[in-house]
């Protein structure tokens, strides 16, 4: 399958922008979509931004494609080949919306699901034709992070998954097939790094530059080239089985999110959008030389990775 001739991209928030300079990018019509005015306007400039970062990566170019920006949800799901969703995280809404879906598109048009863990399952549940319903899950920033993960529910056709595994091929990412689980894989993998992270600083036996340092130049460095699974090999399996017998059980297991975190949001501290979280940042400006490094080093890390 060639890049979808039209994408509609039903949320222009975080993810919506990055989804759709990636696929227009590649020669698709993409049809960025949201009920708010605001975020919609917003979100022309966050795409151009986007297209600006892939033009840096030497991403694949093709010609033909476009994005537009649309308010009404029909109109932008009218004729579209795919349909990406990327509403907020709310179960009730994303069964309105794939409702709303399956009225205005045709009978093979392949709706995708952004959910970061709802199960795909849940969402196509009352549908009528949950067999073309796939969970689609980029990572942020999607325009960067060349990986998407294929997630189809328990109704799923396996046409569906060969077709948007072949789509995203064609747009030069990396397809991860997966079952239905919680979290999915990247973001359980994800989670458990982070509450072992919170864990450590909490106790007080590193800082938080300190860890990030340790992750950034240690673990994450080596994961980077070498994958969790071939380093299994690289260490020896059964120096894994020593170290896991006593390590494991010392490990954080807490089933609550630690008061560390807790505290912090119930304080207003939320991070880089309240100018202060883990760290703090002096004003706007501040935030927006965080991003921009952030983005230059993934620019970076990518085109040295895609050269292995």
């Amino acid at each position: 399958m060639t890049i979808p001739k039209t994408t509609a991209v039903i949320g222009a928030g975080t993810m919506g922008p990055g989804i759709a300079a990636t696929l227009s990018r590649c020669g698709s019509n993409v049809r960025l979509n949201d009920v708010d005015s605001a975020v919609l306007e917003r979100s022309k400039a966050a795409t151009e931004l986007a297209s600006q970062v892939l033009g840096r990566l030497d991403a694949p170019e093709a010609p033909g494609g476009s994005v537009s920006f649309e308010l009404d949800l029909e109109k932008a799901c009218a004729g579209a080949d795919l349909v990406i969703e990327a509403v907020p995280e709310k179960l009730a809404l994303k069964r309105e919306i794939f409702a709303r879906f399956e009225q205005a598109v045709a009978a093979d048009t392949i709706l995708a699901t952004n959910t970061s863990g709802i199960p795909i399952s849940d969402i196509a549940a009352e549908l009528a034709h949950p067999e073309r319903v796939i969970g689609m899950h980029w990572s942020n920033p999607p325009h960067l992070i060349p990986m998407i993960e294929v997630v189809p529910g328990e109704k799923t056709s396996a046409a569906v998954v060969e077709q948007l595994v072949a789509t995203i091929k064609a747009f030069g990412f990396e397809p991860v097939v997966e079952k239905e689980v919680p979290g999915f894989v990247e973001n359980r993998i994800l989670y458990a790094i982070l509450r072992e992270c919170v864990s450590l600083v909490e106790r007080g036996v590193v800082t938080q530059a300190d860890m990030d340092t340790a992750v950034k130049w240690g673990i994450g460095y080596k994961l980077a080239v070498i994958g969790p699974m071939r380093l299994l090999d690289m260490a020896g399996l059964d120096i894994y089985q020593s170290v896991g017998s006593y390590l494991n059980r010392d490990l954080c297991n807490d089933a609550e999110v630690s008061s560390f975190i807790t505290d912090k949001t119930a304080a207003g501290k939320l991070g880089m959008k309240s100018l202060g979280g883990m760290y703090d940042y002096a004003d706007q400006d501040d935030v927006n030389a965080n991003r921009a490094r952030i983005a230059a080093g993934l620019v970076a890390v990518r085109k040295t990775l895609s050269a292995l």
